[in-house]
């Protein structure tokens, strides 16, 4: 995760406020289970923004989206990465070792038009106490293994860490397999996603890797030179449920002012497939690096997830997309 320049930024927010309007009081929050906290959060509508920015492959249409807002000192922001629950949830972690979920409001055609009941609760080391420096805490991927388990991937001390089931997690980590690989300080695994037999890992600056307990594969070798910040490197990653494959975020940001996004498929052998969903400005953009899937109603429903660094000058966007 890196933040992105502020005067890009600016304009990207006078683009979002252009385009925003705040939605209706969010539903009464069952109490929160054992270990977990609620959080406050305004929601406001978010579309896609000025013509010329949003860029839809044919089959693709706009599902709805939102702006998280939080008081600063909220556990809600810098968040890296998202999941479906697949009961109407969703599940994200933030860079500096938060844990957060909450529901998925929709209206009556499907349209995304809120979160609910915001939860919260620390992520923890492994000998069971809370996480408190950032060092161990920035954590930028999920994923959930075929057995339920929720696996959660952190840069700087790069690691992947099994925290067992989302309703009773535990609160002493195993380590799980990771490549064999010198990642770079802030440069590690942003791309996590379950795949047959385990998990699939993309690395910020290029490499894919197919993983089991056992050890990890090589998909897409990494570069002899890293791909760099002025690039699209990927940085979400998730089972597509409608191929054989998976669907991935990529981020690029040249300074001053061009920030964008793509949604793309990745084959089973790691290659990409044509861009489904562009974002830049004019339109709405960010420092997007969360993805995660779904089947509706015969469709693909994507969400993607915006990582705000904690500034005032990003923004917090889920966005919704259905793909034929």
């Amino acid at each position: 995760m890196r933040p992105f320049a502020r005067t890009a930024l600016t304009l990207a927010a006078l683009t979002l406020a252009a385009c925003a309007s705040t939605l209706g009081p969010p539903r009464p929050a069952p109490q929160p289970a054992a270990g977990w906290t609620e959080a406050a959060a305004t929601l406001k509508s978010v579309g896609l923004g000025l013509p010329g920015g949003a860029v839809l492959a044919p089959g693709v249409r706009f599902a709805g989206g939102v702006e998280i807002v939080a008081d600063p000192t909220s556990p809600l922001h810098s968040l890296s990465d998202l999941k479906l629950t697949g009961d109407g949830g969703l599940v994200t972690v933030s860079d500096v070792g938060d844990l957060v979920r909450a529901r998925l409001r929709l209206d009556r055609v499907g349209r995304l038009v809120g979160l609910d009941g915001f939860q919260t609760r620390r992520l923890t080391l492994a000998d069971g106490a809370p996480i408190t420096e950032k060092v161990d805490g920035d954590a930028e991927g999920l994923a959930f293994t075929a057995s339920g388990d929720l696996l959660v991937s952190f840069e700087r001390d790069h690691r992947i860490w099994n925290y067992g089931k989302l309703d009773a997690l535990s609160a002493r980590p195993r380590a799980m397999r990771i490549p064999d690989f010198p990642f770079t300080e802030n440069d590690g695994i942003e791309g996590l996603a379950a795949a047959p037999g385990g998990w699939r890992a993309a690395g910020e600056s290029g490499g894919v890797w197919g993983c089991d307990p056992a050890r990890c594969v090589s998909v897409t070798p990494p570069p002899e030179t890293p791909i760099p910040d002025s690039e699209y490197r990927i940085t979400g990653l998730d089972r597509d449920p409608a191929h054989d494959g998976w669907l991935v975020v990529q981020r690029r940001y040249r300074p001053p002012l061009d920030a964008r996004a793509h949604v793309r498929r990745m084959a089973p052998d790691g290659s990409l497939g044509p861009v489904l969903i562009e974002l830049k400005l004019p339109g709405t953009t960010d420092n997007f690096e969360g993805i995660a899937a779904e089947t509706r109603n015969g469709r693909t429903r994507l969400y993607i997830l915006s990582d705000d660094n904690f500034s005032p000058m990003q923004r917090t966007l889920l966005l919704t997309f259905d793909v034929d």
